[in-house]
């Protein structure tokens, strides 16, 4: 558990080929900001190279955790980091694919004593049609029974305030698919302070899309029952 000013929360599944300069370009940046800051890298069962490459890399920085977990999907694997270091004062959730740009990241800090919830929209994306139409889905799910309010709700650049937050990490299903768009919901639906800002968003130069096609669409009905369920949950 962090009790850091920050705790990054970036999930990984096989990005051997990408890991090492992700975590050394988000080190960097962190550190040249002069932040007390922690990266907690979750090992999500890769079956590649990564578990090597992160504990090689662990070596020469301290302040990388690193988690070997079995696994269990991107949702749950970012729900479990978010619980376990609730009590670092920021959160910020980063994916390890090196599609969002590490410089934007000051456009969120440097603003946060007046937010609660601080997102980064991906600007510059051209996903497949199939991801679009999800992406709009979502948002659309969220105008419906959360209200307006966030653009890019299931963005992985996200800084959360953790004592706005922490008691419902542990209200959110463990097993769920899209934590981060519940997560968008209620800060809207408890009317947080919400900053967003247009950053900087990188086609995949490495690795592959672990859910594809048919999966992809029904990963996303399952995550908008998800998402409507827990509305009205009580």
């Amino acid at each position: 558990m962090s009790s850091k000013e920050l705790a990054v929360i970036m999930p990984i599944y096989n990005e051997e080929e990408a890991i090492m300069a992700v975590l050394q370009k988000w080190h960097a940046q962190l550190s040249e900001l002069q932040i007390d800051f922690e990266i907690h890298a979750y090992n999500d069962g890769s079956k590649d190279n990564t578990e090597t490459i992160l504990k090689n890399l662990s070596r020469d920085y301290p302040r990388l955790m690193i988690h070997n977990k079995n696994n269990s999907g991107h949702g749950p694997t970012i729900l479990q980091g978010y619980r376990e270091n609730s009590e670092a004062k920021w959160l910020f959730q980063v994916d390890s694919d090196d599609e969002m740009e590490v410089k934007d990241f000051n456009k969120l800090w440097s603003q946060r004593d007046d937010y609660d919830f601080l997102i980064g929209w991906r600007e510059g994306r051209h996903s497949p049609l199939p991801r679009r139409i999800i992406s709009s889905v979502s948002r659309i799910i969220i105008r419906l029974f959360y209200h307006p309010g966030v653009w890019d709700v299931n963005s992985p650049y996200r800084l959360m305030r953790s004592d706005k937050f922490r008691e419902l990490f542990f209200k959110i299903p463990a097993d769920t698919f899209a934590p981060n768009v519940i997560l968008s919901g209620f800060a809207i639906l408890k009317k947080m302070r919400i900053f967003q800002v247009p950053v900087t968003y990188h086609e995949r130069q490495t690795g592959k899309v672990s859910i594809q096609k048919l999966k992809l669409l029904k990963a996303a009905v399952l995550s908008c029952g998800e998402t409507v369920r827990f509305r009205f949950k009580r």
